[in-house]
């Protein structure tokens, strides 16, 4: 893929210094590792690695990635393999895109709590999809999906909710037949929000009786048993969103669908248009209006800090499964329901080329497109060498 014109690393390299200068009230070392990871990535401060084409004998240095779950360029190979991980155990049958969407009364308390608050939308939403689909009236069949969890919406703002993505039916409870879906929309949503908005409020309730809710700032008077039930009261009069997408294709479809959804960041590096002036303009698509594409033009200050609203707490999965495809019951179950979809694993799988073998060339020649292969490994020192180091925060 060709390298855009404008990325965030250019972003923070020019204005990183002086952000954290003046962010040092909220500000956390989490933050600024980030910031650091990004502005270093895939230069001569990472180290790197000496790459020889085998066909042509061309050689070029290689810088070393960050690897950070929060930088835009390093996103594609994690999802490559963990496409090429998943390929084998797509069904053959149509999949199911639904979506679980917090209120945006939640948005100030999440961005507080957001290893606890995340983690209960994960559970709740996951619990909603199982808890109808066993239900007779509706499915009754077990299914297996799995979550991608995402903070943000195009503007960059808080906005969490869960991409689910679900194989159109499920196992009879005797586990010998498929059972398809009888509705167009797989399960039906407002059902499935009812639900959810139950399912998760009494959860809410229970983390705050348990003393797991922290409140700061404007939320600090929430700290009161009484006042944090008013607060909550509300939450019952309105409808919780939950979006879900007719059926769509089989699993070629869905390996290629999957890819858009499971390792996004905040914003990727092809959306930003411009950075001048201490402005930064990107590219953002307006749902409201048929999708469609307009530009917005932030602050830095105000732009590195709306990306950095959706970093995630250490050590939590972004991406869960569940049902018959939780860790546990994966190798059990997966088998079964080919069996019983009547197709072998080896036919329903998407065959695994050059493009999702974590194993195979992944850079090749720019001079006559031959694999390029790394012959030896250079560490920071080594390289610096060789290439003027890039200036550091805040430097010109």
């Amino acid at each position: 893929m060709k390298r855009p014109p404008l990325e965030l690393a250019d972003v923070v390299r020019a204005a990183g210094g002086k952000f954290i200068e003046r962010s040092r009230k909220w500000l956390t070392w989490a933050h600024v590792k980030v910031l650091r990871a990004i502005e270093r990535c895939r230069t001569a401060a990472l180290g790197g690695h000496l790459d020889e084409c085998a066909d042509c004998g061309h050689r070029v240095i290689s810088y070393n990635s960050c690897r950070n779950r929060h930088c835009p360029k390093c996103q594609a190979n994690a999802r490559d393999r963990w496409l090429a991980a998943r390929s084998r155990e797509l069904l053959p049958t149509p999949y199911v895109h639904v979506v679980f969407t917090l209120p945006h009364e939640l948005a100030p308390l999440a961005l507080q709590n957001k290893k606890v608050i995340y983690g209960l939308l994960f559970r709740t939403s996951a619990e909603t999809l199982m808890e109808i689909a066993r239900d007779p009236k509706h499915l009754g069949a077990e299914i297996g999906f799995f979550s991608v969890l995402h903070t943000w919406n195009q503007k960059l703002e808080h906005h969490p909710h869960v991409h689910c993505v679900i194989p159109a039916g499920g196992l009879s409870s005797d586990h010998t037949r498929w059972i398809k879906p009888r509705y167009p929309f797989f399960l039906p949503v407002k059902v499935l929000g009812r639900v959810f908005r139950g399912k998760f409020v009494a959860a809410l309730r229970d983390a705050f009786a348990e003393g797991k809710l922290s409140f700061y700032g404007n939320l600090i008077s929430l700290a009161q048993p009484k006042t944090f039930s008013s607060w909550l009261r509300p939450l019952f009069r309105q409808d919780w969103v939950v979006y879900s997408k007719r059926p769509f294709g089989g699993p070629e479809h869905a390996l290629r669908y999957l890819g858009s959804y499971t390792h996004r960041v905040a914003i990727s590096n092809h959306r930003l248009i411009d950075f001048t002036n201490e402005k930064v303009a990107f590219r953002w698509r307006d749902s409201a209006h048929k999708n469609k594409k307009r530009k917005m033009t932030l602050h830095v200050e105000e732009f590195l800090r709306r990306f950095l609203l959706h970093l995630l707490p250490k050590g939590l999965v972004r991406i869960r499964h569940f049902g018959f495809l939780a860790n546990r019951r994966r190798a059990a179950l997966l088998p079964v329901c080919f069996q019983v979809l009547r197709a072998a694993t080896e036919s329903a799988s998407l065959p695994v080329g050059s493009n999702a073998n974590p194993t195979a060339a992944v850079w090749t020649c720019p001079r006559c497109g031959g694999p390029m292969t790394i012959v030896e490994r250079l560490t920071a020192a080594q390289i610096r060498l060789r290439v003027p180091p890039l200036p550091a925060f805040g430097v010109p």
